[in-house]
């Protein structure tokens, strides 16, 4: 079983700067390929990042690209966001999530996921 906690969320203003954090007990996380999702209100949720296992290959939604950074130290069994110039269409629930084999996907079929942290992102 693997435990995830994120942190880091917060409210900004556009085209300010988060770091995102996920932390992992129960099992080290260098055997998961992670993945960043969020959900806006009223909205599906959405992949935004992922990172292979090894912090080889990274993946990222368009929208996202050149703005936000995956990484992940293995060492501490977190994963990272780097939200640089947020935008208001990024307000979300941000979660982190594993997926066993250390693949990584875009879609929900991850094994564990933590509860998410807000990021509010104001005009």
């Amino acid at each position: 079983q693997v435990h995830l906690v994120e942190s880091g969320g917060g409210l900004v203003q556009a085209g300010d700067s988060l770091r995102l954090s996920c932390t992992a007990s129960g099992r080290a996380l260098s055997g998961y390929g992670m993945g960043w999702f969020r959900q806006a209100p009223g909205k599906e949720r959405q992949f935004v990042a992922g990172i292979s296992r090894g912090g080889i290959s990274t993946y990222y939604t368009d929208s996202v690209k050149g703005r936000f950074t995956i990484s992940r130290d293995n060492t501490k069994n977190t994963v990272f966001l780097q939200m640089n110039s947020l935008k208001p269409e990024d307000t979300a629930l941000y979660s982190c999530a594993a997926k066993s084999l250390g693949l990584v996907t875009t879609t929900s079929d991850y094994n564990y996921w933590g509860q998410g942290t807000q990021v509010t992102v104001s005009s």
